[in-house]
């Protein structure tokens, strides 16, 4: 996992309408949400409602928030940047939603899964990089974010974020033949 502390990776990435959109666009928030997510992950699809209302309420509150997806596309056409289109849309995302075709981004932050979370405070640092709450496809506990909320309240709050951080449970990223990452332990 990516060292809390770390500061956060630099990336400038195309969104689903092919513009370019980079960290640099939100120093000024009070903090910056990275998500790693994909359009056909049932992980990712059974917190999909509470996602979209979640980040609209923390937008509001100052929250930047942006989601990427790095899936290799060859073997996953579902995961292409005409379906993220048409996901974000149909999903009510109101963030950037950014197409990370070499995998370099999601190398950079460790993402291991989709959905992955990365909360940086507004000095760039991970303070939180974990779980959105305890809910899984079929396991019939109610999705909250409760565990992402508590840690970006607390950042909006100028408390401390817990140490106490449970990683993220999803579907692993779908990595290019031969670009699998050696971060996992190779």
């Amino acid at each position: 996992m990516l060292p809390l502390g770390t500061s956060a990776p630099d990336f400038s990435l195309p969104d689903t309408e092919n513009r370019l959109v980079s960290t640099t666009e939100f120093s000024a928030a009070s903090g910056l949400l990275v998500m790693f997510l994909c359009n056909h992950c049932p992980f990712v699809k059974h917190i999909r409602e509470a996602l979209a209302r979640f980040a609209t309420e923390y937008r509001d509150r100052g929250l930047a928030i942006v989601a990427i997806s790095s899936n290799d596309v060859a073997a996953f056409p579902e995961d292409s940047p005409e379906m993220m289109r048409q996901e974000a849309q149909e999903a009510g995302y109101g963030f950037p939603y950014l197409y990370d075709e070499t995998q370099d981004i999601a190398k950079a932050y460790r993402a291991a899964c989709t959905p992955d979370f990365f909360l940086f405070d507004g000095e760039g640092r991970l303070i939180y990089r974990g779980q959105f709450d305890d809910s899984r496809p079929g396991n019939e506990v109610p999705v909250t974010g409760s565990d992402l909320a508590a840690a970006v309240d607390a950042l909006l709050e100028g408390a401390p974020v817990t140490l106490e951080q449970k990683p993220s449970i999803g579907c692993n990223i779908k990595w290019k033949p031969g670009s699998e990452p050696d971060y996992f332990g190779a």
